[in-house]
């Protein structure tokens, strides 16, 4: 029985850590890839600092996407382009994300300035991190598995690195008495 299920240990533990391989690379890959993505600029864009200034100078949510909008990038063309505002009081910039092409352009909190246009490349790499690139339903569904998968590869390689030492042990014992 002790040999049946090492063996079904040994066979679903290899299949499981082939199929789920290339899903765990990407997960790694991708995770590193956010863990630096503030200091690699191509990944995403540095926070630029506005115009000195106080709370009561800030430019309202209606000039801001004044500015957006009438800036002519072609992924802010009508409020429906904009997914959100990220605003960092501390530099006095809003950073405005488009729905369309990881697109994001930083306007001066102050003087209402466009500050920098680039693209954001870490909501595309985040999407890939968590399954939300390839369906919803993957992010949903999938990734829950393939965390569960993950833990079944721990404990299934514990049990057969310790498997043999324990029969080895017991063999051992058997044997001296």
């Amino acid at each position: 029985m002790a040999v049946k299920t090492f063996k079904f240990f040994l066979r679903t533990h290899k299949w499981t850590g082939i199929i789920l391989s290339v899903l765990l690379a990407m997960t790694a890959v991708t995770g590193f890839l956010l863990l630096v993505k503030k200091q690699v600029a191509w990944i995403q864009p540095p926070t630029m600092k506005g115009a000195a200034g106080e709370v009561e100078d800030f430019i309202t949510n209606q000039r801001l996407f004044e500015v957006v909008l009438s800036h002519g990038h072609a992924d802010f063309q009508a409020m429906d382009d904009i997914d959100r505002v990220d605003f960092r009081p501390d530099k006095r910039v809003f950073k405005v994300r488009s729905l369309h092409n990881n697109a994001e352009i930083q306007v001066d909190a102050i003087t209402g300035d466009v500050l920098s246009i680039d693209v954001r490349r870490s909501d595309l790499i985040e999407q890939i991190h968590d399954g939300s690139f390839f369906a919803g339903w993957f992010h949903d569904w999938g990734m829950p598995v393939v965390a569960l998968a993950l833990l079944f590869l721990v404990f299934s390689g514990l049990w057969l690195w310790l498997e043999p030492v324990i029969r080895k042990a017991r063999r051992r014992r058997r044997n001296a008495a």
